[in-house]
């Protein structure tokens, strides 16, 4: 049996680096389309766009054959080119530093062994429909954790 072909686009979004931060992604199926999105109060962009790609990734239940689209050039050159180094090195740099994000790159990783994955970038805010959808999910992310953090009575 064929795998499903899925389109995934991803984005973080940070208000201060470290700062609060939120993910997006956009999964589209045929004519099926599912948004998700959520954030943290003290995050780095980078975290975020690490996110957005497992969170995107988990959400499928079955094996699929994946386009994920991202206009992080950090995300797609982690995955396609530095991950097998950085494990082959015992989870550290070419100058012997422990991997910054470790845990994330780690569970991208496994999310990404679980489906047939292609990585795209693609230019942010510069008009591509997925990639804008993907950034305003981010940014909704953003503004829910801080709405979270308003109501449980932090400033």
């Amino acid at each position: 049996m064929t795998p499903k072909g899925v389109v995934v686009y991803t984005d973080g979004a940070c208000r201060g680096n470290p700062g609060p931060g939120g993910w997006g992604a956009l999964l589209l199926y045929g004519a099926n389309e599912r948004e998700l999105c959520g954030g943290d109060l003290v995050t780095t962009n980078n975290r975020m766009e690490l996110t957005a790609a497992i969170r995107g990734l988990e959400a499928l239940r079955e094996h699929c054959s994946v386009k994920i689209y991202t206009d992080s050039e950090y995300v797609r050159r982690g995955i396609t080119e530095w991950i097998p180094k950085w494990r082959r090195n015992g989870w550290k740099t070419a100058d012997r530093k422990p991997v910054k994000n470790a845990e994330l790159w780690r569970e991208l990783d496994a999310e990404a062994a679980r489906h047939t994955v292609s990585w795209h970038w693609v230019k942010g805010h510069s008009g591509d429909p997925g990639n804008e959808r993907a950034d305003a999910l981010a940014n909704r992310g953003v503004d829910e954790a801080l709405a979270a953090a308003r109501a449980g009575g932090l400033p």
